[in-house]
């Protein structure tokens, strides 16, 4: 082949080269960016949900939309919602449930512990904070669970959301002499606590609902860990011991 032709041919598939490079590109639909996808779904919801932030995924071309501490996802162009659990085939892992422990989670250190009641059993050594309404049965479960647990500093936080009562019992039980003695002999032994009298005003039952709602807690009794991570409802004692044993 003489010289001519070779740089003739190589021409010919430099430019087939090129257009085929040019038409894929013409072909692929380049990727919107999440504030693109976070405005197309708050069109699309409106005002029946808050978007909080739009993530790109690593699976399926989905994007990940996090709405109050809750998960659903959407395709590119924001057609479909989906909601529910996607977990890895490989692995088994979860990886709706490990995001949404990851986007809730909480800086204990900046709990404001102040708000709460404060009770060391041992040497205290293992942290949780409690947040309880005094009218929740699963509430009263677990402080009986808390009974057989030892070496665990707990810091409960009156969470009024289930009924008026609710409040007027946390203010008894904070304005007592003892507010963690009258808080256990009403959830653990049923012994009623003493009326508030009117000179005790100053307690915490607003700014713990305030604070509730900030960290999106919206279940009786909800347990946070020293690593920010929590657990909803009332855990028996084995899952307890489990979960503390895995915090560092």
């Amino acid at each position: 082949m003489n010289s001519f032709m070779t740089k003739g041919l190589s021409k010919i598939i430099a430019c087939i080269l090129v257009l085929g490079i040019t038409t894929a590109c013409a072909e692929s639909k380049q990727e919107p960016a999440e504030s693109t996808v976070k405005q197309l779904v708050e069109s699309k919801l409106g005002s029946e949900a808050k978007v909080d932030s739009v993530t790109k995924t690593s699976y399926m071309g989905l994007y990940e939309v996090n709405i109050g501490g809750n998960i659903i996802y959407t395709d590119p162009e924001v057609k479909y919602l989906f909601a529910g659990n996607i977990f890895d085939a490989e692995s088994r892992q979860n990886l709706t449930k490990a995001r949404l422990d990851e986007i809730n989670k909480v800086a204990f250190s900046d709990l404001p512990l102040d708000l709460a009641m404060k009770q060391i059993k041992g040497d205290g050594s293992r942290v949780i904070a409690v947040f309880a309404d005094p009218n929740c049965a699963y509430c009263k479960r677990f402080e009986k669970t808390l009974e057989g647990v030892n070496n665990v500093t707990v810091y409960t936080f009156m969470y009024n959301i289930l009924s008026k009562d609710s409040d007027t019992k946390a203010r008894n039980i904070w304005c007592s002499a003892n507010p963690t003695q009258a808080w256990t002999a009403w959830m653990v032994d049923g012994k009623t606590p003493p009326a508030a009298p009117a000179s005790c005003t100053n307690t915490p039952n607003e700014k713990v609902f305030e604070l509730g709602k900030k960290l999106r807690i919206t279940g009786t009794p909800t347990i946070i860990f020293k690593d920010g991570s929590r657990i909803p409802g009332a855990v028996d004692a084995k899952g307890l011991e489990e979960k503390l044993s895995q915090v560092k």
